[in-house]
């Protein structure tokens, strides 16, 4: 098997890439740090790992590294959009508006700038699985979320819309929502994390759901169940259930 993963460095991405080298998968491994990449690279021998330090915003970035790994391993069979960032976000702050545009421009477009690369690939082959990390954040807004949630919204239409496109032409589009997992972002949040899931428990999941081709997966059940509520919460309820949660912090490392 071939796996290109964004955001291979910590959390999710890291649990992911460790799972696939266990069960032999020839690994392209997206990070910004060089240094995590190569970190990361050396312990997962004998797999055999071509690591690419950029950017998932910068799209010329990802079509090279995209372009590199097809003419050294060919298409591969499943790519994972994982890149993803996090903070807290006040409309009324000007000083809040790059954070965001760095949200939206990695978790939205981060996504569309992995995948370009390989679809017409994927498609010609008439097989592949497109894989988009979205979030539980997706399916109602949350006060001071606004960046996140939002963006995490868009992810999970851009993907709904992909996989109708791709279906027809032979290529799987799953779009996975994680609820809480134990990860550097989540580690700052000041609120109650029903569920809370360890990265490689969450990992051993997605492989899972990616590997039976699900559509549309929720992990875990639990939060699935809760996010089913969320949806149908009548926005009365919603509006007072929510308006007194703790705040995302905003902080402006990003």
């Amino acid at each position: 098997m071939k796996v290109f993963l964004t955001g291979a460095t910590s959390g999710l991405g890291e649990a992911l890439a460790r799972r696939y080298a266990a069960d032999g998968a020839t690994l392209g491994l997206v990070a910004r740090r060089d240094g995590e990449l190569a970190r990361l690279a050396a312990t997962l021998a004998p797999a055999t790992v071509a690591t690419y330090a950029c950017d998932v915003r910068d799209s010329v970035a990802l079509a090279q590294a995209g372009a590199d790994f097809i003419a050294r391993f060919g298409c591969p069979d499943v790519v994972v959009a994982n890149a993803g960032i996090s903070r807290g976000f006040l409309t009324e702050l000007p000083e809040d508006l790059p954070a965001m545009r760095a949200i939206f421009e990695t978790n939205v477009y981060g996504i569309v700038h992995t995948f370009q690369p390989f679809v017409a690939a994927m498609a010609k082959r008439r097989s592949g699985a497109l894989v988009g990390i979205a979030s539980v954040a997706g399916f109602r807004g949350m006060p001071g979320s606004g960046a996140y949630c939002g963006s995490k919204s868009a992810a999970i239409t851009y993907l709904e819309s992909l996989r109708v496109e791709m279906r027809p032409r032979g290529v799987d589009v799953v779009t996975i929502c994680p609820g809480f997992i134990e990860t550097a972002l989540t580690a700052k949040n000041p609120y109650r994390m029903p569920f809370l899931l360890k990265a490689d428990d969450a990992a051993r999941l997605v492989a899972r759901a990616i590997e039976r081709r699900r559509r549309f997966y929720v992990l875990p059940w639990p939060m699935a169940l809760v996010g089913r509520v969320l949806k149908v919460l009548p926005r009365v309820i919603f509006d007072r259930v929510v308006q007194n949660r703790k705040r995302k912090p905003r902080d402006n490392r990003i």
